[in-house]
């Protein structure tokens, strides 16, 4: 029963780090990448923090190295994934908790990280501490909304408990 789990987890892991690579460029808003935010809180909710950093950071990897985009998909993404897991867990099951989670973590976190990185990594210029707050914070509050009227749907058609019970996820699953 355990391989299965594990396997139906990769699987799982593998089509939303698919989906996110595929959807994020198309359904943009310049500035923002809200559906990147929409598969970290799924993620999150489904597997927990450890799988939510592992799919936002293949994202992002993938993301830069095939599309050409900058570091943003990193430092603006792993911080969301892994404290949107943690707040749903640590809120024993409250979606807006998975939702907040991302907010902070890309948002405020990910966007003041990512100030370092643009500026001396990239060699981007005239940016400050805070230049990339409101676009963060914006794309976390679409993508999230989406995220929470998504699992939501699926809470209340119990659909959501049963997808984390076959993945061994959810608030009282694994901790992998």
């Amino acid at each position: 029963m355990k391989s299965k789990t594990n396997l139906t987890k990769m699987i799982t892991l593998a089509m939303l780090v698919a989906l996110g690579v595929v959807i994020s460029p198309i359904l943009r808003v310049e500035g923002m990448c809200p559906m990147a935010h929409f598969i970290n809180i799924v993620c999150s909710v489904l597997m927990g923090p450890w799988y939510s950093l592992l799919c936002a950071t293949l994202i992002g990897i993938i993301r830069m190295i095939f599309m050409g985009i900058p570091p943003l998909a990193l430092t603006g993404a792993v911080f969301g994934a892994f404290l949107s897991g943690v707040f749903y867990r640590v809120s024993k099951g409250k979606i807006i908790w998975a939702v907040i989670g991302e907010i902070i973590g890309t948002g405020i976190i990910g966007a003041i990280a990512s100030y370092p990185v643009m500026t001396y990594i990239w060699g981007r210029t005239g940016l400050t501490w805070l230049f990339y707050v409101p676009s963060f914070i914006g794309g976390t509050l679409i993508g999230g909304t989406i995220a929470f009227i998504f699992l939501g749907a699926l809470k209340k058609n119990h659909l959501l408990e049963s997808f984390q019970r076959s993945l061994g996820g959810g608030v009282h699953g694994s901790r992998a």
